[in-house]
């Protein structure tokens, strides 16, 4: 009776503590299991240039959302550098970073057809490609994000349009760059608004300049081409990076009587639009920074399989003296909305999308 009771119960402790076992097992051992380590995501990320200041925004805003990812990210970022060896050196760059097969690729264009080839290599290995600033002619990008810059040269022409009588013909320069997508957006949108606003205007004369040099020469150039004051009424730059050093050479000139109207944003663009004897009197500045914020984010959506639109566009803001307070910056976030004081339409920060 004794032998069988304590064999009933020692084959029923035996059944309890393996059960016991197993349930430990449970806890301690499948939770392990399920929370491996995700995979190191590998993203290469090609920059134009490092002096320029806003792109060097640009970079802080992309590697600030990067290296706050919550899926492990290993970045390589490459510098293609400035001027025509600067785009020689991303032809190899971007060829180099397609055959070393990424999970994905950012890049900012040094021009907007030389990196046709390697996109299409990176389509062909199945390579998501997110271009920012510039477009790239060829190929299929995953996502294209940049500055509204239809509305940057939309919000000048809209100011130009303001200070003028509607039945007066405004004598335009411009300063323009028709290699890259951006400049000849604002453009567009420059002469848009114009129209739009039935704002009679002649163009002049057209120059090229989006780098100091060029735009020192340009400067130069405006004052032999139309020595007489009052010969020009406006001057349309389409970025700062030429504008400014043209603006010097024409406030040099004394030539205070013209109107400069300019994109991008540069801290010394908008100190000169606080001047009494400054020509700049708006400039629509980009928020560089958000736009590196955006084009990050969009690249790790991708990474995580989700849709995403085709392009996105950042709006610009017009700095005149009186919006002045209201910009942020290029490093800064946008603010929501502002009534314009020229032709009290509504500013807001809005992303628009295209799918």
């Amino acid at each position: 009776m004794n032998n069988r009771f304590n064999g009933a119960h020692k084959a029923s402790y035996l059944h309890h503590f393996n059960f016991l076992l197993l349930l430990v097992s449970a806890v301690f051992i499948m939770p392990l299991q399920a929370e491996e380590s995700p995979v190191e995501k590998r993203v290469g990320v090609l920059y134009w240039s490092s002096t320029i200041e806003g792109q060097v925004a640009m970079r802080k805003g992309i590697e600030e959302v990067l290296e706050g990812s919550e899926v492990p990210i290993r970045y390589e970022p490459l510098v293609a550098g400035d001027g025509a060896q600067g785009i020689r050196n991303q032809i190899k760059q971007m060829k180099a970073m397609v055959q070393s097969k990424p999970d994905i690729i950012i890049v900012q264009p040094t021009n907007n057809a030389v990196l046709k080839d390697s996109l299409i290599e990176a389509n062909q290995h199945g390579i998501p490609v997110v271009a920012y600033d510039q477009y790239i002619l060829g190929g299929t990008l995953a996502s294209f994000v940049t500055s509204d810059n239809f509305q940057a040269g939309y919000l000048n022409g809209e100011y130009v349009a303001s200070s003028f009588d509607q039945e007066y013909e405004v004598k335009i320069v411009m300063v323009e760059y028709p290699s890259v997508s951006s400049t000849i957006d604002r453009v567009e949108g420059f002469l848009a608004a114009l129209k739009n606003n039935s704002q009679r205007y002649k163009i002049l004369k057209t120059y090229e300049a989006v780098e100091p040099v060029a735009g020192k020469i340009a400067g130069e150039t405006i004052i032999k081409d139309f020595p007489k004051r009052g010969s020009i009424d406006v001057v349309f730059s389409v970025n700062d990076g030429g504008g400014l050093s043209m603006v010097t050479e024409l406030q040099k000139a004394k030539r205070f009587e013209i109107l400069h109207a300019t994109v991008d944003g540069d801290p010394i663009s908008i100190k000169n639009i606080t001047k009494d004897k400054g020509i700049t009197q708006i400039d629509s500045a980009q928020f560089c920074a958000e736009l590196g914020r955006v084009t990050a984010r969009t690249a790790l959506q991708i990474l995580n399989g989700e849709k995403v639109p085709y392009q996105i566009l950042v709006p610009t803001f017009p700095v005149t003296k009186e919006t002045l307070q209201s910009y942020s910056g290029w490093y800064g976030i946008p603010i929501n909305k502002l009534e314009l004081p020229w032709n009290q339409k509504n500013w807001e920060y809005k992303l628009k999308a295209k799918h």
